[in-house]
């Protein structure tokens, strides 16, 4: 398999719209991760910084993560998406230089 096309996207709410944001990105999660061509897709909460938003997605290919930013939700969400946010989404595409190997990344 090619390697993943991946992103960390971090978001900072207006403190008046933080709560409801959280309640909309968290909405988008189950769907997106049974997008064709989605790997990982996880929302977390910034521990030092509470009401700072950050995605981690990875895709097999740039073309899914097309398909899903085509989606109909998410092109409303970018339209809108200065009417949460303090300062536009902040997005880092990663290349990752240390692969998983074959054994259970957990153990």
């Amino acid at each position: 398999m090619d390697q993943p096309f991946t992103l960390v996207g971090t978001a900072r709410p207006k403190p008046e719209r933080a709560t409801e944001l959280r309640e909309l990105l968290l909405s988008f999660v189950e769907p997106t991760r049974q997008e064709p061509g989605c790997l990982e897709y996880h929302f977390h909460e910034d521990r030092d910084e509470p009401d700072v938003f950050v995605f981690y997605e990875a895709w097999r290919s740039k073309e899914d993560l097309d398909a899903h930013l085509a989606l109909p939700h998410l092109q409303d969400f970018w339209e809108r998406r200065m009417d949460y946010l303090e300062r536009d989404l902040e997005i880092r595409y990663l290349t990752m230089h240390s692969p998983y190997g074959t054994r259970d990344r957990r153990a």
